[in-house]
């Protein structure tokens, strides 16, 4: 079984202990492990998945603790770094009563943002491993570069290469500039998880369809939908939860040892399965108060699955 590789930010989230305040309005908030690429690499894990996350924490308490949190989830932290230049990054999080967030961070820079090229080895990677990023590291910073050499890695040596645009307007001083960043490497992935919200912002189109085609560039399954309806549960908040769905969905493609060469052909055969199985994920972890203590295991996911079914006869 191939390797996922999730490059990117570990952070802390204080999530607001009172849902539908603003962050102003907010008087007490619980501490949670975070971080988009570190929690798609712990859910990964969790499932029961080779994971291993590139990033660089402060030398600091919070550092420790996250460090912490990724070995008791059976994470690889080889690749996890240490600073005293930068603190480990923040994100003060408010919860609305529909379960969506609104977030504020703290990181002028933080650690992960100076990961440096030079860290990045190409040996680490191996044909039918998987590299998954996100956009938060790709502001202007040593760790943007970073990520470039990681999938330049990757796809040299012939794994597939997964793109969360997670876009956080709030980081970026020219909201243009992070729609150009976003559009410059969409071209480089083989799979891309994109929101509603998030398409119409990187596409400027409204039509979701006319939006979904405007992104594909050669050799995509632009002509193919694969569609899955997901789960309704009582949401703690959403924090997570597409982590979850999009760490689930490169578990089953790992643990299938797919090749960017077969991954059409297998979402035509298995994409009922793996999309049911990425589904149940997300809502199992949107049911649960924060994002790596509410990610599911396997057996969680199947006993969901099961107990859906016999409601379903």
């Amino acid at each position: 079984m191939g390797k996922l590789y999730s490059v990117g930010e570990a952070l802390i989230d204080f999530i607001a202990l009172e849902k539908g305040s603003e962050l102003k309005d907010v008087p007490t908030f619980e501490k949670v492990p975070g971080g988009a690429p570190a929690n798609v690499a712990v859910a990964v894990a969790k499932l029961g998945g080779r994971s291993s996350l590139i990033t660089k924490l402060g030398n600091d308490a919070f550092g420790d603790f996250l460090l912490d949190v990724l070995k008791q989830n059976q994470m690889e932290t080889d690749k996890v770094l240490r600073t005293s230049e930068a603190k480990t990054a923040l994100a003060f999080v408010s919860v609305m009563e529909d379960g969506e967030r609104d977030f504020s961070f703290y990181r002028n820079p933080s650690a992960d943002m100076l990961l440096l090229e030079q860290e990045i080895q190409e040996d680490w990677f191996s044909e039918g491993d998987i590299l998954h990023f996100c956009s938060v590291d790709l502001v202007e910073s040593p760790m943007k570069h970073a990520n470039k050499k990681a999938i330049e890695g990757m796809k040299k040596r012939g794994g597939l290469v997964s793109f969360d645009p997670n876009i956080r307007l709030s980081l970026w001083n020219d909201y243009a500039a992070c729609r150009r960043t976003v559009r410059s490497v969409l071209p480089y992935a083989h799979l891309e998880k994109v929101s509603d919200e998030e398409l119409e912002f990187i596409t400027g189109i409204s039509q979701e369809r006319d939006a979904i085609h405007s992104l594909f560039k050669g050799n995509y399954t632009k002509d193919m939908c694969f569609p899955s309806s997901g789960y309704p549960v009582e949401v703690a908040d959403t924090n997570g939860a597409g982590d979850a769905f999009i760490g689930a969905l490169l578990f089953k493609l790992l643990e299938s040892g797919v090749r960017p060469n077969e991954l059409v052909s297998f979402l035509k055969a298995k994409y009922d399965e793996v999309l049911t199985f990425a589904n149940a994920s997300g809502a199992l972890t949107a049911s649960v108060q924060g994002a790596i203590p509410a990610l599911p295991t396997k057996s969680q996911v199947e006993q969901f699955l099961s107990e859906r079914k016999i409601l379903e006869v």
